[in-house]
């Protein structure tokens, strides 16, 4: 049968409305401990269902010294700035073909992104297959060091 009032209309004027004694009310122990207490003991079911990695270790985490990070250029910087690294002395002019080693920049792979109309010969330790592609169509030269 459905319940024709709701069960706290119902208990109003009672002491403790449908609590038990008083104390069992008090404080956060009635309830089972605050946040995430008990989390592998009184509430193991609702752990298990909700986050079933909360306990143990999982995966690894690499060491630093082992992970290799790259510092990449793209050859559309690298035309843009030519000129500017002439300038600086960090590139050379050589006939009509503009000589830029990109480990003096800071860099150590070069990337493909963006045209290049310029005829460069660029130095690096690593190349984008589709990077030596572009610059070797533009009729320069990508020189692995």
């Amino acid at each position: 049968m459905i319940r024709q009032k709701r069960k706290i209309t119902k208990q109003r004027g009672t002491r403790t409305n449908g609590g038990g004694v008083v104390k069992n009310r008090r404080g956060y122990g009635n309830k089972g401990g605050r946040g995430k207490a008990g989390a592998g003991k009184q509430h193991w079911t609702k752990t298990v269902i909700e986050n079933k990695n909360y306990f143990g270790k999982h995966g690894f985490k690499r060491p630093q010294k082992m992970i290799k990070k790259v510092n990449p250029v793209n050859i559309s910087y690298l035309e843009e700035q030519s000129d500017a690294l002439i300038e600086k002395g960090l590139a050379t002019k050589e006939g009509d073909a503009i000589v830029i080693d990109v480990t003096d920049l800071g860099y150590d792979k070069v990337l493909a992104k963006g045209n290049i109309n310029k005829k460069l010969v660029i130095k690096s330790p690593k190349f984008s297959e589709s990077a030596k592609f572009k610059i070797e169509e533009a009729g320069g030269e990508a020189v692995e060091l």
